[in-house]
């Protein structure tokens, strides 16, 4: 690639929508543009779905094809019969790994949320994708998300303030979620009380910002300012 050229092969099989064993691998050489990866593959792709539809799949067999750029066809190099002709044995100096069933499941249950699960699990509670983007791509974000939610607070409501006024002063201020002194606590319980009508959303933000730089309680700041 440094020189200003490619050489690559691409290995293309197919199978029948509904077929649960895959489909004879063909190797695919002579390849020396991205092009040509992409007119290779296309091509066989078609060959072998033309021989499946037609009935004649077993013409189907591993082998080494080469890309012909003036022709725009694959055409048969050598055939290979097994694993023998690709020259694959086991690595003498690697022992074999054998995991059980419990062990992987042991793994699985002991990681924390995925991403991706953490995103399908907040698209469920309704919220856009640059929402659940937002949210779930820190996980220091999620969890203070999270636990605001937990505490009662709305979701939507909790989603636009940590989006909004919260992540403004932490980028202006240069600080990571964890460092303000905010916490999801006072979050949710400021967040109801301007949905019940006990301060203005005018106050509301007036408050969080206090809390934001110094911390404090919500019921403290309130009776402060009314």
């Amino acid at each position: 690639m440094q020189e200003g050229s490619l050489r690559c092969d691409v290995n293309v099989s197919v199978r029948p929508i509904g077929q649960l064993q895959f489909g004879t691998k063909v190797e695919i050489k002579n390849l020396n543009s991205f092009s040509s990866v992409s007119r290779a593959i296309d091509y066989e792709i078609s060959r072998q779905v033309l021989l499946h539809s037609e009935g004649q799949d077993k013409e189907i067999v591993q082998e080494t094809r080469l890309w012909e750029e003036g022709a725009q066809k694959t055409v048969t190099m050598r055939k290979k019969e097994g694993l023998a002709d690709y020259r694959y044995f086991p690595e003498p100096d690697l022992p074999g790994v054998f995991l059980t069933t419990d062990y992987v499941d042991g793994i699985r249950n002991s990681l924390p949320e995925l991403p991706e699960t953490k995103r399908r699990r907040y698209e469920k509670m309704g919220l856009s994708m640059q929402d659940v983007l937002f949210l779930a791509n820190d996980m220091n974000v999620a969890e203070f998300f999270d636990t605001t939610i937990t505490k009662g607070a709305d979701v939507k409501l909790a989603t636009n303030w940590i989006m909004g006024d919260i992540a403004a002063y932490m980028k202006n201020e240069k600080l990571t979620i964890n460092e303000i002194k905010l916490t999801p606590q006072e979050l949710a319980e400021l967040i109801a009380s301007i949905k019940d009508g006990t301060i203005s959303g005018k106050i509301g933000k007036e408050i969080l910002f206090e809390l934001l730089a110094k911390g404090g309680s919500v019921k403290g700041l309130i009776e402060a300012k009314i």
